[in-house]
């Protein structure tokens, strides 16, 4: 696995626990951590975190268009 699939790949479960603490304890982990959700820094942990996400598609996208071969049923 590439070095930047890890490593967007780390930052969207980061985003999604956030949004998990977010739903069940209105508790914003990342802007707690970085000063609030508004926040310079936050907001840059959003964008990163949003970029990873779309990054993260065109694994997604090529594990579907894999030509590996499918057990047939008879």
């Amino acid at each position: 696995m590439h070095v930047i699939n890890i490593v967007t790949l780390i930052l969207v479960i980061i985003g999604g626990i956030n949004w998990g603490l977010i739903g069940l304890f209105e508790f914003n982990l990342v802007g707690a951590i970085f000063g609030g959700a508004g926040s310079g820094l936050s907001r840059l942990i959003y964008i990163l975190v949003g970029l990873s996400a779309l990054w993260q598609i065109m694994p997604l996208m090529q594990t579907f268009s894999s030509t590996e071969p499918t057990a047939e049923r008879h």
